[in-house]
């Protein structure tokens, strides 16, 4: 099904199992990337009407497009961004679907491709867009920013402990010239960190990038707003599944499941309920499901996986 991309779904028994398609649903993988999870869910489960793909890559699009032929009947491919979903949908037209996959981050395909600029293990420009349309890339952020506007971003996007100190060696290698490529930063971050603190597991340079992608894609806010977009589309009886790779995402998508499950919105402090609020979804998942060992051994990039799964009340 991937060949084109080399990607491979994550969690996806567990996800089939969890969005429990049923015959005649409408159903959203809203971060289709090459159509993994997509083409998975419309082979086991042949009884879809129809289930509709979004993507911000337009390559991935592309290749998606190619994997899922074979569905054609039943699938349609769009590029656009999950905070649209609604506009996005009404175009088809949809009002109503009866579950939808959130599978966030950043794919395989766009981290083996040095020209994109996602990753430190290529040289490449420092691009990290999803959506090569928009204009800021990451080396506008790195080098524009001030000092301390690095430093937050790394440390809020990034929890990197060494966000200042990081922000500190960037702004002294700009004096040389602009920063452009990949390599460059890696090396500007491997130097800034001592030895004797390097990570034990991952490379120094990882959190720097993630935060630098997570600000060039407004990855963080766009996912406050795709979650409850999705939330308003679901039908009663329909699930929401969010596979998140890091802390940050996982926190918001557990705290917006947390607090729709809940439905009040009074202070913990009142001694009743007086905003008349009521539970929005069931949470399916009070644990997030992680993969196998097995699927670790086999992908080392689902280690840090995490489905949540709630249900629309």
């Amino acid at each position: 099904m991937n060949a084109d991309s080399g990607h491979i779904p994550v969690l996806l028994r567990e996800v089939i199992e969890h969005i429990r398609c049923t015959d005649g649903g409408i159903y959203v993988d809203a971060t289709t990337g090459s159509g993994g999870h997509a083409g998975e869910l419309l082979k086991t489960c042949p009884g879809i009407a129809l289930l509709v793909g979004i993507d911000r890559d337009a390559r991935a699009v592309a290749i998606a497009r190619k994997n899922l032929e074979p569905f054609h009947d039943r699938v349609t491919v769009v590029q656009g961004n999950f905070t649209e979903l609604k506009t996005i949908l009404n175009t088809i037209p949809i009002h109503q679907i009866d579950g939808i996959l959130f599978d966030l981050g950043v794919s395989s395909m766009q981290l083996n491709d040095p020209s994109r600029g996602f990753s430190f293990m290529g040289d490449g420009p420092l691009d990290m867009r999803m959506d090569q349309n928009t204009s800021v890339q990451a080396k506008d952020i790195i080098n524009s920013s001030s000092e301390p506007e690095l430093a937050e971003m790394l440390r809020s996007f990034g929890e990197e402990r060494w966000a200042k100190r990081i922000a500190r060696h960037i702004l002294k290698r700009r004096t040389e010239g602009p920063i452009a490529t990949t390599a460059e930063l890696s090396d500007i971050i491997v130097h800034a960190l001592p030895r004797r603190h390097f990570p034990a597991k991952i490379h120094p340079a990882t959190k720097t990038f993630q935060a630098l992608r997570i600000a060039v894609n407004d990855e963080l806010q766009n996912l406050h707003t795709g979650l409850d977009e999705a939330l308003d589309l679901l039908r009663p009886g329909g699930r929401l599944c969010a596979i998140s790779f890091h802390s940050l995402e996982d926190r918001i998508v557990k705290h917006k499941l947390r607090q729709w499950g809940k439905g009040c919105t009074c202070p913990p402090r009142m001694p009743q309920c007086v905003c008349g609020g009521t539970p929005k979804v069931t949470i399916i998942t009070r644990k997030p499901v992680v993969p196998a060992p097995a699927e670790i051994q086999a992908n080392p990039r689902s280690r840090s996986a995490k489905l949540r799964v709630a249900e629309k009340v």
